[in-house]
């Protein structure tokens, strides 16, 4: 059959969600003859939802309207409901406040008939709203086209626990009865995925953009990937995952159920962890005791592999300390880049640990890992000049004497804006010994240069670069203290004014605030309240 014939259902979620339900809906219209139907279920929205969806199928023959009479609570009932309602031989999932890009349903299905897949994946991007830069989603996974005969080919999969960047054979998941959980059950996404896996399909993988999935940090209501400030998403989020483990596992997938604990520690615990120091004392104890009963399910194997890597030692600290310590250092650790900011203790016996009275986390696997995965700490003093702008003064610890080893010798400084691609102001500059097993670089830090690039939000990135001729890409921790992260209006020639913020951002790295004149300034100030009361 030709891949461009009607063959592809795409099933539409949503709930109250009147602003953006139809650009989702047109979006996968818009794809073209390979779309045999469009099936949107509203999960009985109050804000007219349901009636604007009514007035574009009545022009629209390809589109069918299904409602439910009582909310659902989550996501999983109303994907159910539209998969029961299908008639095609393919189905994909849309969200209603997300779109399909122009060809996406192509591409995927050129690459499942070409393939005979059960199951196609392709490159989702996080376009942040209203700034549209984009982040690819776990890019290495779709840089090439590839088709793996079973998921444990690439057991990096399980890190893809997104079910909208994937087209499925509707009998595939009939067959195998691959449903999402019913009702309010968040995070539904890991534990469909998971049955997906188990089931072991053939799988192709594509390097197109196939779904843009829209971030709105300052919606009213946040998403459930963001709304993370309150404990019972934590609990939640362990439990899809404990759940999509147990699936893996039962199905004799061991491969996939070890890679799904190496996510968990890699990527849930370093995010929540960055987040940690910002939450009250009550919500750090509680976080601090379910996770550890969620890693003392852990095995042996689950701690052995790579057991330098950040999120393995973060989790060994949880796990061995009964109480909440140490947050800053662990946050800095679980910033990506990691950092492992000093004190950098030993043991009786010499041995690298994480602190004199945890000599049990052990730090020895640091003595051999290659120095450009180190988790090396540079901090960032940022001071003010008498006639304006600032300096920016960099130290670089060792770390068990890997650094020495290395010989350090350049940084490359980079002011990075973070909704500009590709914009950026670097001045390579040399590192310099200094007392106490460090080593020491200054730079002035041109507020003028940065706010005629673009002003908004600049991050430091660095390269440090070693005699023998390997680097390394960190960040710098922020320090804060008397006149360091103030702000400051620095005269301009070409601006008027330059009004800069330095601030550490929820990783403790160092950012600047840009704004110019009077009404960049207004907008900085608007943005500090909205951030304080958020």
């Amino acid at each position: 059959m030709h891949p461009h014939h009607p063959q592809v259902s795409v099933v539409v979620i949503g709930h109250d969600d009147a602003a953006h339900v139809t650009d989702a809906v047109r979006s996968a219209l818009g794809q073209g003859p390979a779309v045999r139907e469009v099936v949107a279920v509203d999960d009985c929205s109050a804000d007219g939802s349901a009636g604007l969806l009514d007035r574009l199928a009545a022009g629209e023959p390809r589109l069918r309207v299904i409602r439910l009479p009582a909310n659902s609570g989550g996501c999983g009932t109303p994907r159910n409901t539209g998969l029961d309602a299908v008639t095609s031989p393919y189905v994909m999932f849309l969200d209603s406040d997300d779109v399909l890009p122009p060809g996406a349903v192509d591409a995927l299905l050129t690459a499942a008939s070409g393939a005979d897949a059960q199951v196609t994946g392709g490159l989702c991007v996080r376009r942040e709203l209203p700034s549209g830069r984009e982040v690819p989603w776990e890019p290495g996974l779709y840089a090439a086209p590839a088709v793996l005969a079973r998921p444990e080919h690439r057991p990096r999969l399980v890190h893809d626990t997104l079910c909208v960047n994937k087209l499925y054979a509707t009998a595939f998941l009939r067959e195998h009865g691959i449903r999402f959980p019913d009702g309010r059950f968040p995070y539904e996404d890991f534990v469909f995925t998971a049955r997906v896996w188990a089931a072991a399909p053939r799988v192709a993988l594509v390097p197109d953009r196939v779904y843009v999935w829209h971030v709105r940090r300052s919606a009213r209501r946040l998403s459930i990937s963001l709304d993370r400030a309150g404990i019972d998403n934590w609990r939640a989020r362990t439990h899809a995952c404990r759940t999509a483990h147990a699936i893996l596992l039962d199905a004799g997938r061991k491969r996939l159920a070890r890679g799904a604990r190496a996510k968990f520690l890699d990527h849930e615990l370093r995010m929540y962890v960055r987040e940690l120091p910002l939450r009250d004392e009550d919500h750090r104890r509680q976080w601090w005791t379910h996770t550890r009963a969620f890693l003392a399910d852990f095995d042996a194997d689950d701690w052995a592999r790579d057991p330098a890597a950040p999120g393995r030692l973060i989790g060994r600290v949880v796990l061995t300390s009964p109480e909440p310590r140490d947050l800053t250092r662990l946050r800095d650790l679980a910033a990506r880049p990691a950092r492992l900011c000093p004190p950098y203790a030993r043991a009786g016996d010499g041995t690298p640990c994480w602190s004199a009275d945890l000599p049990g986390v052990t730090l020895e696997p640091l003595l051999t890992r290659p120095v450009p995965l180190l988790p090396l700490a540079v901090d960032a003093e940022l001071r003010p000049r008498a006639r304006g702008g600032f300096r920016l003064r960099l130290r670089l610890h060792e770390l068990y004497g890997r650094v020495a080893q290395a010989g350090p010798e350049t940084v490359e400084v980079e002011w990075r804006h973070r909704e500009r691609e590709g914009a950026a102001v670097r001045r390579t500059v040399p590192l310099r010994a200094s007392a106490g097993g460090t080593w020491s670089a200054e730079t002035t830090v041109p507020p003028d240069r940065l706010a005629s690039v673009g002003t908004g939000t600049w991050d430091l990135w660095l390269r440090l670069r070693f005699r023998d001729g390997s680097s390394r890409r960190v960040t710098a921790h922020a320090l804060a203290g008397p006149g360091l992260l103030r702000r400051r209006a620095v005269p301009s020639p070409r601006h008027g004014v330059v009004l800069v913020g330095p601030y550490a951002t929820h990783s403790g790295a160092l950012a600047l605030r840009v704004a110019t004149g009077v009404r960049g300034a207004a907008s900085v100030l608007r943005g500090r309240l909205w951030r304080l009361l958020h």
